[in-house]
C-alpha cells in the first residue's frame, strides 16, 4: 500500500518526522534572532492583531517561507536521489509537501478571520447597546475585508483539494501498478480481483479525506494552541474547578481525550466486522457470477447459506453500531455545552466582550476539534482499518509470509487450507 508510492515507505516517514521536529526545534528557539538578522523581525508582541490580506506578507511571515522552504528543499533533494529509481518520488516527496503547506496556509486564513471577528463582534455589540460613534460604513467595510479573506479561503480550498484528488489518484495507480505486476502470487487470494480494482480505488479515497484532515487537525493546533493560551488571560475562575493557568487549553484537552478514548473504547469491534462483512458480501456476489456462467452454481440452497452469512454479520454489526452510536451521540450532545459551562463566571463578570467572545468559541473549536480528530473520523478509520486488512493478505501473499489471522480464520471457517499462500 505504501511503498508502491513512497520510497522505503519507513525511514521516509521516520526521517520526515525527525527532520519536521528539528525544524520546528530550531524555529522556536533561533527563528526569531536569524530573522531579523536578515532584515525580516517578527512583529511586536503588543501589536494589534492585522484583519486584512496584509497578514500573509508581514516580515515575520515572509521569513517563515523562506526558512521552511530551505528545510523542504533540502529533505526533498536528499530524497530525489536516495530513492532516484522509484518512479513515484516526485509525487510522493513535492506532492506530500504542497499539500502540507497549502493546508497551514489554508489555517492561517481561519487566524485570520478569527482576528476579524473581534472588531467586527465588538462593533455589533457596541451598535446594540445603541453606543455613539457607530456608523454603517463601520459594518461595511468590516464585511468587506471579510469578502476578501473568504475569497481566498475559498480559491486555496479549491486548489487543494483539485491537487489532493490528482495526488491520490497517483498513489491509486501506484498500487494497482504494484499488485498487478504480483498477479501470479495473489490471483488465488478470495475476491482477488475485488481488492485490486475496488479495495485500492477504497483506500485511496479514503485515504484523501482522512490524510487531508489529519494534516488540518496538526495545522490547527499549531495555529490556535498559541491563541488560545493568550485568550485563557481572560478565563480566570471556572466552575468547579477554580482558578488553573492556560484553562481553555486544559478543557480543550481534557475533553477530547476523554471522547477519543471512549469513542475508541466502545468501537473496538466495529473494523473486524467491517472486514468480515466485506468477505462474506465476496463470497456472496462470487457465487453470484459464477452462477451467470455455470448453470450447477449459484444454487438456492448455496446461496441461502451464503445470504445467512451476510444476514449474520449485518446483524452483528447494527448491535455493535447501536452503543456506539449512542455514546458519540451523548458526546457530540454534551460537547455543544461544554464551552458555555465553564465560561459562565466569566461571562457573568462581565470579562470580555462579545468580540472576543467569539474569538474564544472559534479558537476552542478549532483546538477541541483537532484533539478530537478520532472522535469525529472514527467510523471512517473503521472503514480504512477494514480495507487495509484485505490488501495486506495481498502483500502477506507477494512477501511469502502466512495469510493475516483474520483471513486464516476465514479460510478455516470455509474448510480451505488455512495459511495457503
Amino acid at each position: 500500500m505504501f511503498q508502491s508510492f513512497f520510497p522505503k515507505p519507513k525511514l521516509f516517514f521516520s526521517s520526515f518526522a525527525i527532520w519536521t521536529l528539528l525544524s520546528i526545534l530550531v524555529w522556536y528557539l533561533f527563528g526569531a534572532q536569524m530573522g531579523t538578522a536578515i532584515g525580516l523581525p517578527p512583529l511586536p508582541e503588543d501589536a494589534e492583531p492585522i484583519i486584512n490580506l496584509s497578514f500573509f506578507v508581514t516580515p515575520d511571515y515572509l521569513w517563515f517561507y523562506l526558512y521552511t522552504g530551505v528545510w523542504a528543499l533540502a529533505f526533498g533533494l536528499f530524497w530525489e536521489f536516495y530513492a532516484k529509481d522509484h518512479p513515484w518520488r516526485h509525487w510522493a516527496i513535492w506532492g506530500s509537501y504542497f499539500i502540507i503547506f497549502t493546508t497551514y496556509f489554508d489555517v492561517q486564513v481561519s487566524v485570520l478571520l478569527n482576528n476579524w471577528r473581534r472588531p467586527f463582534g465588538d462593533l455589533l455589540q457596541n451598535a446594540l447597546q445603541g453606543k455613539p460613534g457607530v456608523t454603517t460604513w463601520d459594518f461595511y467595510s468590516l464585511m468587506i475585508t471579510f469578502w476578501s479573506i473568504a475569497f481566498l479561503n475559498v480559491a486555496v480550498f479549491v486548489v487543494v483539494r483539485f491537487f489532493v484528488s490528482h495526488y491520490v489518484f497517483r498513489w491509486r495507480t501506484a498500487m494497482n501498478n504494484y499488485y498487478m505486476s504480483m498477479w501470479p502470487k495473489v490471483r488465488h487470494i478470495e475476491g482477488a480481483s475485488q481488492r485490486v480494482q475496488e479495495d485500492t480505488m477504497r483506500f485511496a479515497s479514503t485515504f484523501e479525506g482522512l490524510g487531508v484532515s489529519l494534516i488540518n487537525a496538526v495545522m490547527n493546533l499549531v495555529a490556535f494552541l498559541p491563541i488560545l493560551f493568550m485568550l485563557s488571560g481572560y478565563v480566570t475562575e471556572l466552575p468547579i474547578i477554580g482558578s488553573i493557568p492556560h484553562s481553555l487549553f486544559w478543557l480543550a484537552l481534557v475533553w477530547s481525550v476523554f471522547g477519543t478514548a471512549l469513542l475508541a473504547l466502545v468501537g473496538i469491534k466495529l473494523p473486524g466486522l467491517e472486514f468480515r462483512n466485506q468477505r462474506v458480501e465476496a463470497a456472496y456476489r462470487k457465487e453470484l457470477v459464477y452462477g451467470e456462467d455455470h448453470a450447477d452454481r449459484a444454487q438456492p440452497l448455496t446461496i441461502a447459506e451464503l445470504f445467512i452469512n451476510v444476514r449474520r454479520n449485518y446483524f452483528r454489526l447494527y448491535f455493535h453500531y447501536t452503543y456506539f452510536n449512542l455514546a458519540r451521540s451523548f458526546y457530540g450532545q454534551a460537547d455543544g455545552l461544554f464551552l458555555y459551562f465553564f465560561l459562565v463566571p466569566t461571562i457573568v463578570a462581565v470579562k470580555i466582550t462579545y468580540g472576543i467572545f467569539q474569538q474564544i468559541l472559534t479558537a476552542f473549536g478549532q483546538v477541541s476539534n483537532s484533539f478530537q480528530y478520532l472522535v469525529n473520523v472514527w467510523p471512517t478509520i473503521v472503514e480504512l482499518l477494514s480495507i487495509q486488512k484485505r490488501l495486506r493478505a495481498f502483500e502477506a501473499a507477494i512477501d511469502n509470509e502466512p495469510l493475516p489471522g483474520i483471513d486464516q480464520e476465514y479460510l478455516a471457517d470455509n474448510g480451505d487450507v488455512v495459511g495457503r499462500k
